[in-house]
């Protein structure tokens, strides 16, 4: 696909699992409401090096490690969506870490 005046090309961008460990306090908060923040957190900044932002998301997969969390993480990936929900899937598995509740994966367009 060539881009035009009227439609520029676009990208795609892949961003694998993705937890909830902060890289500059070296930590991993307890709880899965914190953790789904710092998982959006750490999301957002990995897109922005390939110049998009959340609102760029069109595909998400999330991991949870136990179904009893999805009603806390649900409310938080709904505000941070609200404007353009991406199509997702959400799934309980084990996570390679034990000390991670979520996991999250996205694909942008942009």
């Amino acid at each position: 696909m060539t881009g035009t005046a009227d439609a520029p090309e676009r990208r795609w961008v892949f961003v694998p699992g993705t937890s909830g460990f902060d890289a500059e306090r070296r930590t991993m908060a307890g709880d899965v409401e914190e953790q789904a923040r710092q998982t959006l957190r750490n999301i957002r900044r990995t897109l922005r090096r390939s110049q998009a932002d959340l609102s760029d998301v069109v595909r998400m997969r999330v991991y949870l490690a136990d179904a009893a969390d999805f009603p806390r993480v649900q409310p938080i990936l709904a505000e941070e969506f609200r404007d353009r929900p991406p199509v997702g899937t959400t799934m309980v598995c084990p996570l390679a870490d034990s000390r991670m509740k979520i996991e999250i994966e996205v694909t942008a367009r942009c």
